[in-house]
């Protein structure tokens, strides 16, 4: 296979991901109970969210090592 169509691949199936990613945040509802959000719920087809707190925009990021990392 040549390098052009590895890259097309991989291309196509992030774009894949991506569209996946976009269907399911437009669609989905994450269960609250008693204040407790589990993380496997946040990031479904992600490993990355955007948090929205007042005029600030948060990045919230799971790691390879299955840490979460907040960041401004």
């Amino acid at each position: 296979m040549g390098q052009d169509t590895r890259h097309d691949m991989q291309r196509g199936a992030a774009g894949t991901a991506a569209a996946t990613a976009q269907a399911v945040s437009e669609n989905r509802q994450i269960a609250l109970t008693a204040n407790r959000i589990d993380a496997r719920d946040l990031f479904v087809a992600t490993r990355e969210i955007t948090i929205a707190h007042g005029e600030e925009t948060y990045r919230l990021r799971l790691t390879s090592q299955n840490k979460l990392i907040l960041t401004k």
